[in-house]
C-alpha cells in the first residue's frame, strides 16, 4: 500500500489529515523534540524523527517507505527566519526551507508529493522564490504542478485562514478536489467550540486539561467587557485606551483586542491566540482569550487531541500555542489526502 512521509511536520495537523484518511503515514519529520508527544500519541503507528532537513539524507527518508508501492511526500515547510537550511548552499532568505524541501523532493523522488504553505510566498521578492521551487521540481514532475491559495472555509474549517497547497504526481495531472462548502453553510465558532465548558479568565477545567484560559489583568478584564463582538479596541471607554492607541499612528491597529463573533468563522489561529491582545482572539461570549483546547478545535484537532504529556511535563501557554497555531487544520489535511487518495485511484493505485 502507499506510505507517506511528513516533513516539518509539527504536532501532526497534516498526518492526522492522512491518518484519518486511512492513509499509512509511516514517519513525520521535524527539528523541534516538542512535536514527538502530540506526534506519535495521535497517529498511531506514526515515528517521530527529530532531524532537520539540513543533515537528514533522501536515502534514509527512502528506507521508510513500502517497498514497490507509492511513494508520498508531504510536508509545510516554515517560513521563519533561519540561516543555511537549504541543503546545498547557504543564504540568509527566509524561504530557505521551500528551496530545500524542493530539493529533498528531487532527491527522494515520490510518486506524488505535496506541500502546503502560507500565501506570501506566493508574491515574495516578485514572486522568484515560489516560482525557482516550481521551476525545479517541473523537468520532473511536468509542467502542470496544480497549486492554489485556498480559503479553509471552504473545506470546513471554522477559521478566515488562507493556505498555499501545491501537488504534483508522477503519474499525471493532479488537483485539490472542488470546495466542500458554500459561505452560507460554512462552520462557526460556535460549531467548534460552543460546547465547551465556561471557563474564566485563568481557570483550567476539571475535565480537560488543555481547556484552559490564560489570566488576565484588571484592566484587560475591564476591556474585555466592554468589547462587541466583531469589534475593537474602538469601542471602550477613552479611559481603557492603550497609549498607542490614542496616538494618529496607532489608529491602524484595529485588529487587536476585539472578540470574536460565534456565528462566523473565527480570524486565523495564530500561535498566539492564547491571548487577549495579539488579535480578535476574544471568547464570543466569556471574558476570556481563547483556551488552548479552543485553538485546536478550531484548527479542527479532535476534541480528543493530545498536546501534552500532563503526567511528567507543565501545560506552556507558549509552547503549546506554537505546537497549535502552526499546525495545518486537519480538515484541510484531509481534502488534500482525499485528493491524493482520487489521484492514485484514477491511475490504478491503491492508498
Amino acid at each position: 500500500m502507499a506510505s507517506v512521509v511528513d516533513v516539518f511536520c509539527g504536532a501532526g495537523g497534516l498526518t492526522h489529515g492522512f491518518v484519518r484518511q486511512g492513509f499509512n503515514v509511516v514517519a513525520g519529520i521535524d527539528v523541534d523534540a516538542a512535536c514527538k508527544y502530540p506526534y506519535e500519541n495521535n497517529n498511531n503507528g506514526s515515528v517521530f524523527i527529530h532531524r532537520s532537513i539540513r543533515d537528514i539524507e533522501a536515502h534514509e527518508i527512502n528506507t521508510l517507505f513500502v517497498p514497490n508501492q507509492p511513494k508520498i511526500l508531504v510536508g509545510c515547510a516554515p517560513c521563519q527566519q533561519y540561516s543555511s537550511y537549504t541543503r546545498k548552499r547557504k543564504s540568509e532568505d527566509k524561504w530557505d526551507l521551500v528551496i530545500g524541501f524542493a530539493e529533498l523532493i528531487l532527491e527522494v523522488k515520490p510518486d506524488v508529493f505535496s506541500m502546503e504553505n502560507v500565501p506570501a510566498l506566493v508574491t515574495y521578492q516578485d514572486g522568484s522564490v515560489f516560482r525557482e521551487f516550481i521551476e525545479m521540481l517541473e523537468p520532473h514532475y511536468g509542467h502542470d504542478i496544480w497549486w492554489q491559495v485556498v480559503y479553509a472555509p471552504n473545506y470546513g474549517v471554522p477559521q478566515r485562514r488562507k493556505r498555499l497547497v501545491v501537488l504534483g504526481s508522477r503519474l499525471g495531472r493532479i488537483e485539490l478536489l472542488e470546495r466542500a462548502r458554500e459561505p452560507s453553510d460554512y462552520a462557526t465558532v460556535d460549531d467548534a467550540i460552543g460546547t465547551l465548558s465556561p471557563l474564566a479568565a485563568g481557570e483550567v477545567c476539571e475535565h480537560d486539561p488543555l481547556h484552559r484560559s490564560q489570566g488576565l489583568s484588571q484592566l484587560n478584564l475591564e476591556r474585555i467587557r466592554q468589547s462587541i463582538p466583531g469589534g475593537s479596541w474602538r469601542d471602550w471607554d477613552e479611559s481603557l485606551l492603550a497609549p498607542c492607541h490614542r496616538k494618529a499612528s496607532g489608529q491602524s491597529y484595529g485588529s487587536v483586542y476585539g472578540r470574536m463573533k460565534h456565528d462566523c468563522p473565527s480570524p486565523t489561529i495564530t500561535t498566539q491566540a492564547y491571548g487577549f491582545g495579539t488579535g480578535r482572539f476574544g471568547h464570543p461570549r466569556q471574558d476570556r482569550a481563547l483556551s488552548l483546547r479552543e485553538m485546536a478545535l478550531l484548527q479542527t484537532f479532535p476534541e480528543d487531541y493530545e498536546f501534552v504529556d500532563f503526567e511528567n511535563s507543565v501545560c506552556s501557554f507558549n509552547r503549546v500555542g506554537k505546537l497549535i497555531g502552526n499546525a495545518v487544520p486537519v480538515l484541510l489535511a484531509e481534502y488534500i489526502a482525499q485528493s491524493i487518495e482520487r489521484h492514485l485511484e484514477e491511475h490504478g493505485q491503491s492508498k
